[in-house]
This record gives C-alpha cells, sequence and structure tokens, in this order.
C-alpha cells in the first residue's frame, strides 16, 4: 500500500502530538506539588554582640514551618501562619515572638524573583535578579524525606561584618533551581539547608507532588517596591534604635 506525501505528513504531526502529550504527563507529574520545611533557629546565638544578658529572657530554639509551592517555572516560599507565642519570663515581663513575614517569588524564565516583606507594620516588594551562589561539591549523600541528596556549600560573604557558612543538599529527583529563601541555584531541589552549623537549618519534612490550587503559587502584588540595599539600610537604622531586638517584642 502506498501511502501519500500528505497521509505521511498527517501521521508524522500526529505522533509529534502524542509523544508531546505523553511527555507533558511525565513532566507535569514530576514538576508541580509542595515542599514543607522545618526552620530550626538557635536564638541565643543570633543575639548581636553585648547582649548576652537576654538570654536568660528567650528560649534557646524557636521553630516554624514553610511551605514551597511550584510548578516547572515558578516557585513561591512562604510561611505557614500560626498563631503568636506569648511566653511569661517572670517578674512580670512577657516575651512575645513574631517571625517576619516573607514571601520569596522566582520565575525562572523571566530570570526574576520578587520579595514581600513585612517590617514594622508595612509591607514591602523587592524585586531582583536571580543570583547564582557560589557552590562548591562535596561527596557525601544522605536520605532526607525520603529522597537521596547530595552535598554542596559554600562561604557567603556579602556581610563583611558576619560572613556565614552554608551547607545544603539536594535532589536531582526533582526539579533545579527549586529551593528555600536564596539557596535555589542548585541543579536538583534543595532539601536542606545548614547556617553556621546548626545557628538556622531549613529540613525538607514532606514533600507532596500533586496540581497546585488556584490560589497556592500567587506573585506578591501588596507593597512598596523598593530597592534591596534601601531596604537593608532601613532595617539596619531601625535595629539600632531598638538595640537589635528585631522581630521580638518585650512587653510588660
Amino acid at each position: 500500500m502506498k501511502i501519500s506525501n500528505d497521509m505521511k505528513k498527517l501521521l508524522l504531526i500526529t505522533g509529534i502530538l502524542v509523544s508531546l502529550t505523553a511527555a507533558n504527563i511525565v513532566f507535569g507529574q514530576n514538576t508541580s506539588g509542595v515542599i514543607e520545611y522545618e526552620v530550626k533557629i538557635n536564638m541565643h546565638r543570633t543575639l548581636p554582640p553585648g547582649r548576652e544578658e537576654m538570654k536568660s529572657m528567650i528560649p534557646e530554639f524557636r521553630t516554624t514551618k514553610n511551605q514551597l509551592f511550584f510548578n516547572a517555572n515558578e516557585s513561591l516560599y512562604k510561611p505557614v501562619i500560626e498563631e503568636e507565642e506569648d511566653e511569661d519570663q517572670g517578674g512580670g515581663v512577657t516575651m512575645r515572638f513574631k517571625m517576619p513575614n516573607i514571601e520569596m517569588y522566582l520565575n525562572q524564565s523571566e530570570g526574576k524573583s520578587i520579595s514581600k516583606e513585612e517590617f514594622f507594620g508595612r509591607e514591602y516588594l523587592i524585586e531582583d535578579s536571580i543570583k547564582t551562589l557560589g557552590w562548591k561539591f562535596g561527596t557525601e549523600v544522605k536520605i532526607i524525606a525520603g529522597y537521596e541528596c547530595q552535598q554542596a556549600y559554600y562561604t557567603d560573604e556579602s556581610n563583611p561584618k558576619r560572613k556565614q557558612e552554608i551547607t545544603a543538599w539536594y535532589t536531582t529527583k526533582l526539579r533545579p533551581f527549586l529551593g528555600p529563601e536564596r539557596f535555589r541555584s542548585l541543579p536538583g531541589a534543595v532539601m536542606a539547608v545548614d547556617i553556621n552549623n546548626g545557628e538556622r537549618v531549613m529540613v525538607a519534612k514532606k514533600i507532596e507532588m500533586r496540581e497546585l490550587k488556584k490560589k497556592e503559587l500567587v506573585v506578591p502584588m501588596k507593597g512598596e517596591k523598593i530597592s534591596r540595599s534601601e531596604f537593608i539600610k532601613q532595617q539596619e537604622e531601625q535595629m539600632k534604635k531598638m538595640g537589635g531586638q528585631g522581630g521580638m517584642i518585650i512587653r510588660n
């Protein structure tokens, strides 16, 4: 049976469409979902110099949860909103812990990130280009949340007053350029980050591969637009006024 040129073209187009549809199904199943991280901060180690007396007023560790929603091209890292905790320290002093409400959006194809950050009751939008960190790769391997992860590390010297030693663990079983906060430039999804050997640790506890709901991954739009350098300047000025207490509010 002789097949006409038109028939050949039709079969070729049909084959391409079938292949693309199958690829999209598989690809979509592996590039959309949510990762839940546990974030543990050593509050005593983050106190500014000269404020060691505050150790008796605050617990050593503070643990929160964050979620990373992602698809094939975008991601949004945001906190799981929980009720504020008050801790009675005695003597009529109550320490209220209010962690900063920060949302970090990344658009890989456009090469940009948008952070929505709250500071002293005001919301700011900080747009920036995607930064590639100076990662080096180790040889150690560990299992995190059921995924085999490889080691990467670098020294962050962006703040000359206080450099940070960063160790991350990432898996190539999930899509690359995915991770919490600014740690999203590795060839796989970042499952854990350790800053300064336990000063702040982020670990993936739950990974759910699924289609996202309509309002789970939304580009931050509300807030005053500001550059990162100007935002840091405002933070530093306010921290000096407060004596470095940051997000902790002391009430009598």
